[in-house]
């Protein structure tokens, strides 16, 4: 197909789930457009991203796909081996352990930073056009094609637009597909931390009365915070002196790794629920960020979006290797079905467990105290919870 006619698929949106998703088409043997408005800056080892993701098994079999994974590997990705979750009202805890569930590790602690590095250097190789700096304008669509207008004047005609441009999605609102969502009233904190004992490749999570705080294990001993709190109290503690906020944050801890320390800057981002009304609407699909924003206590949002591009890229595979049409509607129907189904799912079992878990009322406080002992108790209960987690 000529580059210079109709492509197959353009993207907008050159993150995390954009960008594997423009791999992931490409490899599939697509013509593939990428479209962003701001380049990424180069990942800087000596500069770690604060802002990071626990990385599930599927995520990672996606990222071999498409010849990302070993690079990030290579670089820095973490592995955890263990999973502690207690409530600081007491009760049991909940232990997930790889040797239990015949694992060799549960996951990886990976920044966002490499990611989009180690993503961006694929795609020339994977033949993908990218233009950036670039913004999408306006669409147009018909029943076989969408045309995007982008900034600079030009213009890009293609079988199947995809918005992956994140929670404010220009192309979502182009396209007429609505969001629903809630504040929840907490920003996240997060940071790089030292401990005075060892984090033992395990993350850690303990649930307040203000939101939860993780702790996850990361290179050179240290580990990135992720601490959910009420927004003005979030800014407060983003705010204080390392003394202070040192002192704060290993009482939040329980003090379960001794004294923690700050090492890097700290920032604190707003958190909200969002779901849209659909994942297709004609030929534009809407994936990650810009179908789903989830609460971070499970640490499921990148690997949800990226759950968005693995359905795709299978039911586009399926398509090619029996030779039918890859974009016909109602396929790209059953996969929007399939992943909206599973995204609000997702979307809201973690808005109730933050709801019941951030608050400190007697009665929830009772009856949770209990649940997640029973749940770490009961085997085939555990090894659930972990798949449905991490996508085993």
């Amino acid at each position: 197909m000529s580059r210079r006619g109709l492509r197959d698929v353009v993207v907008a949106g050159g993150g995390v789930v954009g960008a594997a998703c423009a791999l992931a088409l490409a490899r599939l043997g697509l013509d593939v457009v990428l479209v962003e408005a701001r380049p990424p800056v180069a990942w800087d080892a000596a500069a770690p991203d604060l802002r990071v993701y626990a990385f599930a098994h599927d995520n990672a079999r996606l990222l071999e796909t498409i010849d990302v994974w070993p690079a990030v590997r290579a670089t820095r990705a973490h592995a955890y081996r263990r999973m502690q979750v207690w409530d600081a009202g007491g009760g049991s805890e909940l232990r997930f352990d790889a040797d239990a569930l015949g694992l060799r590790e549960l996951g990886w602690i990976v920044e966002h930073g490499l990611l989009v590095d180690r993503l961006w250097a694929q795609l020339a190789v994977a033949g993908v056009e990218v233009r950036s700096p670039a913004a999408v304008e306006a669409l147009e669509t018909d029943d076989d094609r969408v045309a995007l207008r982008l900034d600079a004047g030009s213009r890009i005609e293609a079988r199947l637009a995809i918005a992956a441009d994140g929670a404010s999605s220009v192309l979502r609102r182009l396209a007429g597909i609505g969001a629903d969502g809630h504040d929840y009233g907490q920003s996240g904190v997060v940071g790089y931390v030292r401990s005075e004992r060892p984090h033992a490749d395990t993350a850690w999570q303990r649930f307040l009365p203000g939101g939860p705080l993780a702790l996850l294990p990361c290179g050179d001993g240290l580990s990135s915070i992720v601490w959910t709190l009420p927004a003005d109290e979030a800014e407060r503690v983003r705010a204080l002196d390392d003394a202070s906020f040192a002192d704060a944050l290993t009482r939040a801890s329980g003090g379960r790794l001794g004294g923690l320390a700050p090492v890097s800057a700290r920032a604190a981002f707003p958190l909200r629920r969002q779901l849209v009304d659909t994942q297709v609407a004609g030929r534009v699909l809407v994936v990650g960020d810009a179908a789903h924003v989830v609460h971070p206590l499970a640490g499921q949002g990148v690997n949800l979006g990226l759950r968005d591009v693995a359905g795709l890229a299978e039911t586009v595979g399926e398509a090619l290797q029996r030779d039918a049409r890859w974009d016909a509607p109602q396929r790209l129907a059953r996969w929007a079905r399939t992943r909206r189904s599973e995204n609000t799912l997702a979307a809201h079992a973690f808005d109730t467990i933050n709801r019941v878990y951030s608050n400190d009322a007697l009665l929830p406080t009772l009856l949770r105290s209990h649940a997640l002992g029973i749940a770490g108790h009961v085997p085939p209960l555990n090894r659930l919870l972990w798949q449905r987690a991490a996508g085993g």
